[in-house]
This record gives C-alpha cells, sequence and structure tokens, in this order.
C-alpha cells in the first residue's frame, strides 16, 4: 500500500467516506479504506496536508474525527475526535506548526488542538451558518472564515480574542433594500494583505484589510446560479471559480472580468484547487469524475471516474504527471482513465461487415405475383371506364 500511495499526485474524499488517491502518470487510482466499515457517517468532507513534506495527509468526516493518513505507509495512522456530529460538519482543516491541528465546523466553533492533548488549547467562535474556514499559506496563524449571513473574519490564532478584520455588510440595492450575503469559499491573494471570496449569490468579492475600507474593493458577478468553490493560479492575478451547475470559469482580479471558461463537467463543482506552480486546476464534484484542465489553453488534460460523489480534493505540491517506483495491487482498486477519443478509436478499428440481401422464398414471390396481378387488373378497369365516360 506504501507504493501505491507514493504514486498518487492527487487525494480526493467522498461522500461513502472512501479516500481515494489518483497516480496520472500510471493513469490508476486507489482506494484507501477498510472496505468492510464503510458508513455515511465516514463521510470525507475536509482534506489538508499535516506536514511540509506532505507525508501525512489529514482527513476530516462528518462523525467528526479527523483521520491521519500516511503517504509512507499508505495507511491511516491515528484516529482522533475533534467535534461532535451534532454541531455540523467539518468546514475546514488546518495544520500549524508544532503538530497542532486547526479545526472548524458549520455552527462556527472554531478550536485549536494539541497533538499532547484530548482538549482544544483555543477555542473561538465564528459565528453561525459558517460554510468555509480557509489558512492564510504565508502567515499560516491566520485564518478566514465566513458562511451565510456571516461576513468574512480574519482571525490571529495567536490573538484570537476578536477578529483582525471584520467585513461590512454590502451597500443597499437601488431600491434601498437590503442585500444577503453568503460567503462560500475564500483564498488568500499571495504578495498582498488582499482575499477574495465567492458568495451563494453568483458573486466574487475582494477584501482588502490594509485599506480603511471593510467593503469590498472589488465586486463582479458571473453566472446566475450559487458559487460553490474557487482557488487562486500561481499567478494571484486570476481566480477560478465553480458553480451549482458545473460551470468553471477564471475570471480577471484587476478588471473584473471573464477570461475563459472551463468545459466538460455535468455537475455541481464541490472541489477546485490550482496547482502551486503548474498552470493546471483540478476539480470534482456531484459527477463523480475528477478533471485535469490546462490554464494555459483552457484544455481537458486528464478524466477518471471514481464511482462515488466527490467532495473535497487536495493536490500534491510535486510533479502531478511525475510517477515514483512500481505499484502493488494488493488492498487496492485500479480505474481505468476515460479519454476523449477512445470510443472513435475502437470503431475506426474494427472491420467492416456489409449485409447480403436475404433471398426470397417461393411464398413470399408467389404473394408478390399475386399483387401485381391485382395492380394490372385494377388499372385496366380505370382504363375501361374512361373509355365509356367518353363515347
Amino acid at each position: 500500500m506504501g507504493d501505491t500511495s507514493r504514486l498518487c499526485s492527487v487525494f480526493v474524499g467522498s461522500e461513502t467516506g472512501i479516500l481515494k488517491g489518483v497516480s496520472l502518470s500510471r493513469k490508476q487510482a486507489f482506494n484507501f479504506c477498510n472496505t468492510s466499515h464503510l458508513s455515511r457517517d465516514q463521510e470525507v468532507r475536509a482534506l489538508c496536508w499535516g506536514d511540509p513534506a506532505e507525508s501525512e495527509l489529514l482527513v476530516g468526516s462528518v462523525d467528526g474525527t479527523v483521520k491521519t493518513f500516511s503517504t509512507e505507509k499508505g495507511a491511516f495512522t491515528e484516529t482522533r475526535r475533534c467535534g461532535d456530529p451534532a454541531e455540523g460538519c467539518f468546514t475546514g482543516l488546518a495544520a500549524l506548526s508544532g503538530s497542532a491541528l486547526v479545526t472548524c465546523v458549520e455552527c462556527g466553533t472554531l478550536r485549536v488542538w494539541r497533538e499532547d492533548s484530548s482538549e482544544p488549547v483555543t477555542e473561538l467562535d465564528a459565528g453561525k451558518n459558517v460554510c468555509r474556514m480557509r489558512q492564510n499559506p504565508v502567515h499560516r496563524h491566520r485564518v478566514g472564515t465566513g458562511g451565510k449571513e456571516n461576513g468574512l473574519k480574519i482571525w490571529d490564532l495567536e490573538r484570537p480574542e476578536k477578529p483582525v478584520f471584520t467585513a461590512k455588510n454590502l451597500r443597499d440595492d437601488w431600491l434601498d433594500l437590503r442585500r444577503p450575503h453568503w460567503v462560500r469559499d475564500m483564498a488568500f491573494i499571495p504578495d498582498s494583505d488582499k482575499v477574495v471570496t465567492c458568495t451563494g449569490y453568483h458573486q466574487v468579492h475582494v477584501f482588502d484589510p490594509s485599506s480603511p475600507q471593510r467593503r469590498p474593493v472589488l465586486e463582479v458577478e458571473y453566472g446566475e446560479y450559487p458559487l460553490t468553490a474557487l482557488s487562486l493560479p500561481a499567478g494571484g492575478n486570476t481566480v477560478a471559480v465553480g458553480n451549482t451547475h458545473g460551470q468553471i470559469a477564471l475570471l480577471d482580479l484587476r478588471k473584473g472580468v471573464v477570461r475563459g471558461c472551463l468545459k466538460g463537467l455535468a455537475g455541481g463543482v464541490r472541489g477546485l484547487q490550482c496547482h502551486p506552480s503548474q498552470p493546471v486546476v483540478a476539480s470534482c464534484g456531484l459527477d463523480r469524475f475528477l478533471r485535469i484542465h490546462s490554464l494555459e489553453d483552457r484544455k481537458l488534460q486528464h478524466k477518471v471516474y471514481l464511482k462515488s460523489r466527490l467532495n473535497c480534493l487536495l493536490l500534491s505540491s510535486r510533479d502531478l504527471e511525475a510517477g515514483g517506483g512500481a505499484a502493488g495491487e494488493a488492498g487496492s482498486q485500479q480505474v481505468k482513465e476515460e479519454e476523449e477519443g477512445e470510443d472513435d478509436e475502437v470503431w475506426d478499428a474494427m472491420e467492416r461487415v456489409e449485409e447480403t440481401p436475404k433471398r426470397k422464398t417461393t411464398e413470399e414471390e408467389e404473394e408478390e405475383e399475386e399483387e401485381e396481378e391485382d395492380l394490372q387488373k385494377k388499372k385496366s378497369k380505370k382504363k375501361k371506364k374512361r373509355k365509356k365516360g367518353q363515347e
């Protein structure tokens, strides 16, 4: 199992509680779980790396447990209780230095856990109906939270008494009516203090905590359906967003215009992540496919069917198509990759068979002769009637 897990460059969490690893170089996928004890309580809702070397993977489940998966051993090495299922599902996981863990649930409780303690060392309330918690990749002690009627808040976990930044509600519309807000996902823009969010009202907002303005400094609308996920490419000048109808678009954060769209999806997008160094974006969702698109020409590079509805994904920082070692087969399941054009090649390679006309039986020939005689009799009768009428 350790050989197979080291091959995988993409990890995906499913509704059935299975952690799936995909090797794009070998065109294989593997299930890392005990299939005899699967249940909906183990549904995977959050994934994150446990260390900078990416040797450990943290998996957050619906039942409130966080499992540690070792990519070196290819097995789960630890399970710890980090919440109550009554508080809601995990909306985010993050790892801090010193083996500390940050968890956030839907009810808004954000906790910091130490490895040697069963009780949280820090606990704060981020407000109700939290949909997402994200960690700042540079300043790892800072996290952002947001949800339905719960605006963006940025927290410093070293000073958790109050948020460092709290977004102000949007201005009223042209009828002086209050505009609702619903933060679904967020990301910290590199080399700046800005934060970009997407909402359930098909909006993309950019906030700048360094400025005195607490309302968005940029507001863009895309499509007509709720946005569910976003991710920033390596450049940082664009953002990839996905919605509930399987549409993914690249938006320019400087001008607020759509740069292009990615095609081929058939279900709502739940997970979206751009590679930190390569110009590719990975997506997964309700149609059970993992897709890898190029950000340069926006073409589909890989499409893998994974049999279950997918909730989240996590990319390795190394080259996605780089292989490493021989893959074992014990306890793993291989999933074939579907590529465009395979069906056409199969049909072109098949030998063409032409149908030969069937030989008629004597009974069929006699029936046809009788029908022809009847037709001739009818024609002759019509001619006789015409002659009598002319006379």
